[in-house]
């Protein structure tokens, strides 16, 4: 039988919990989430748990990461269920604050980010989005205060930019990087693909073709514009309307010029319908 998660909603209970832990040397891992949890959610939390003694798994849906035109009123939450999943794969506490916990009145303190938050994907289409993911972050991990944090590959951007921000602030925190799950299709699993109605739902996975096919021309020598543009024009021929299809140093995010200038990523982001989704893969 599982064993229910202990729920936790205030930073005192929070603390308490984890001061428990410390008195007996856990070493204590976070995953945040934002919740409407699916099998990539929990691949991060099995992540966690073959390497950490006891597992905190955040559920909060940050408002300061959405802006005003975006679907925070209806983005999908399924606490139920979370609950559930969770129970199943052993989380140790669900970290559950509302917003009035996590931004106060009088809540006055932003991170600023720079560096691989300015580099021209995400941030040229939202532009708000990293200042709040950070700040958030930057909460989670003075709250929970983990040894390690594990992150999936799929929001590739943010990856970079929570690693970066560890590092610059000294936080103590170690980010794992784990990999894109994928349907057996290859759509990246996102909570957001629920919103896909039948028939986008069966061309959404061209993103993912269109990622392979240049990363195949790109691997058999073509030159980086025609290969790019060979996987940008079937992503355009789905039906999909594209924010960016972009070939980057893994590390840094920069353009690149040469393929000499590895580690090399394809990251992308595109609508189709009221949906967009985002993706990225190594060359």
């Amino acid at each position: 039988m599982s064993r229910n998660p202990m729920i936790v909603r205030t930073v005192p209970a929070l603390r308490r919990a984890i001061e428990g832990f410390r008195r007996k040397g856990a070493v204590v891992a976070l995953v945040p989430t934002m919740g409407a949890l699916h099998d990539g959610h929990l691949s991060l939390v099995r992540v966690a748990k073959r390497r950490a003694d006891k597992v905190i798994v955040s559920i909060f849906v940050n408002p300061t990461q959405f802006a005003p035109t975006e679907d925070l009123g209806s983005y999908p939450r399924t606490w139920k269920a979370d609950v559930t999943r969770l129970a199943d794969e052993k989380a140790d506490i669900i970290w559950h604050p509302d917003a009035k916990i996590m931004y106060p009145d009088g809540f006055a303190t932003r991170i600023v980010t720079e560096g691989p938050a300015t580099v021209g994907l995400e941030d040229r289409f939202r532009p708000h989005f990293f200042g709040g993911v950070a700040t958030v972050v930057g909460k989670l991990f003075a709250q929970v205060r983990p040894d390690f944090a594990v992150f999936g590959e799929k929001d590739f951007q943010q990856l970079r930019v929570v690693t970066r921000m560890a590092a610059d602030l000294d936080l103590g925190v170690k980010l794992i990087s784990s990999k894109t799950i994928r349907e057996r299709d290859g759509l990246a699993m996102s909570s957001r693909n629920v919103y896909l109605s039948g028939e986008e739902r069966r061309i959404a996975p061209e993103l993912h073709r269109a990622m392979k096919e240049s990363a195949r021309l790109l691997r058999a020598g073509t030159e980086i514009g025609a290969a790019m543009a060979a996987g940008a024009e079937i992503i355009k021929a789905a039906g999909f309307a594209l924010d960016y299809f972009e070939l980057r140093n893994a590390e840094t995010l920069a353009p690149i010029t040469s393929l000499k200038d590895e580690p090399l990523r394809i990251l992308v982001a595109a609508r189709l319908g009221k949906t967009r989704l985002i993706d990225n893969i190594a060359v």
